[in-house]
């Protein structure tokens, strides 16, 4: 190779590194925020703008018709609070006072239009308390057998 080759050869190169480390930089920079908070959407909330947004079902907000499937309820983090409206069935561990990651937008009207809800859940199992005769006992046996493989 002559001299001018090696040249653009190094040149193509870089180019190519740097263009690799730029998309690796902004993939790991976009995935590592998972979620907004309600006071974080409060302070500068865009209309129409898809977020991600997460925090606690409020106690006393959920409000379901499951005639319709509307379920209203409101996210907050202690410092914030968001009315979110859905459309459909909340997951199985949706509740007041847990913790649900929602996907959607803010509206013009005031509220978090919500598309998709996640239902966040502690990575720490714990046994149900109390007689193994109980209740929750017999619920937790039953959930194991329909799952166990045959």
């Amino acid at each position: 190779m002559t001299t001018n080759q090696n040249t653009k050869f190094l040149v193509g190169g870089a180019v190519i590194v740097i263009a690799l480390a730029y998309l690796i930089y902004t993939g790991v920079t976009q995935s590592a925020v998972y979620f907004i908070t309600p006071s974080e959407l409060a302070a500068a909330a865009v209309a129409g703008k898809a977020y991600r947004l997460g925090g606690m079902v409020a106690p006393g907000s959920v409000h379901w018709n499951p005639a319709s499937l509307d379920l209203d309820f409101a996210l907050t983090d202690g410092k914030g609070r968001v009315p979110v409206r859905h459309k459909g069935t909340p997951p199985d561990l949706f509740g007041e006072g847990r913790g649900a990651v929602v996907e959607g937008s803010w509206t013009p009207d005031g509220y978090f239009k919500a598309t998709l809800i996640m239902a966040k859940h502690s990575e720490n199992y714990q046994a149900p308390h109390g007689d193994p005769s109980s209740a929750a006992y017999e619920e937790m046996i039953r959930a194991l057998q329909r799952r166990a493989p045959r």
